[in-house]
């Protein structure tokens, strides 16, 4: 498959300047994007993979949540959606309980009206998580086809971090979190589009001010493939968000 030709400049850069001298691409992400500063380590490989239409894993995801804050910060939207860093909830990041806690302390720090966008990884696929704490409402997406059903480990997380939410704020809360598919999404093709998928959801939740996802994705709705032109609209503002690193001379 052809790279966009701003990946392939990327690539070269790859090529020519990080990997000759060992280096990797380092930033913070400030902590407004996940509710705690976030050190972030970009490496050849992550965008070699990126490239390549490989298996992407958290930090490739994690830079373009920071590249989306920015369009939320643009649209006025950053009261409406925040997000949840996919590397301190996925499989293999801790247990449930820290995991639990760290969904909770992202929460807190909100008037709970937002949304919260929280990719999730239960080994070798990405799914996404919608958190709406104040309702104790969660969605979930997944680019699979066939009927899917939610990781039982990403269920206990976020339960119990809405659990802990709901003490924070003094709310008996409900007796069971309403948990809601919204399996109208667009269907990945082969098996290592998920992350990719899970990008342009975010993007085009994003993009649509009334936030009506739970209508546009409900079940019978699109569930065609995307057109890999609107794939790789996503990996070219991935690529600028980085270019954007690389000219603040963080490497």
């Amino acid at each position: 498959m052809e790279a966009p030709s701003s990946l392939k400049t990327l690539c070269r850069f790859v090529e020519t300047t990080l990997l000759p001298e060992d280096k990797t691409l380092q930033f913070t992400i400030d902590k407004e994007v996940f509710g705690g500063e976030r050190d972030t380590f970009l490496l050849p490989e992550d965008i070699t993979q990126f490239a390549g239409m490989e298996e992407i894993g958290a930090t490739v995801l994690a830079v373009y949540m920071r590249y989306l804050h920015d369009v939320l910060k643009q649209a006025n939207m950053c009261s409406m959606v925040g997000f949840i860093d996919p590397a301190t909830v996925s499989a293999n990041s801790g247990t449930i309980t820290e995991r639990s806690r760290l969904v909770a302390a992202r929460l807190q720090k909100t008037d709970g009206e937002q949304i919260f966008m929280m990719p999730y990884n239960p080994g070798r696929h990405w799914i996404l998580l919608i958190v709406r704490a104040k309702k104790e409402t969660v969605y979930f997406l997944d680019p699979l086809p066939g009927h899917r059903v939610v990781d039982e480990e990403a269920k206990n997380i976020v339960n119990s971090a809405l659990k802990i939410y709901n003490t924070h704020i003094a709310r008996a809360g409900r007796k069971n979190v309403i948990w809601k598919t919204l399996s109208g999404t667009p269907k990945q093709p082969s098996n290592v589009e998920c992350g990719y998928y899970v990008m342009r959801f975010m993007r085009d939740i994003i993009m649509d001010p009334s936030l009506g996802f739970e209508y546009k994705y409900a079940k019978g709705n699109q569930e065609a493939s995307y057109p890999q032109e609107a794939i790789d609209e996503v990996r070219n503002e991935w690529v600028e968000f980085v270019f954007q690193i690389i000219k603040q001379g963080n490497y």
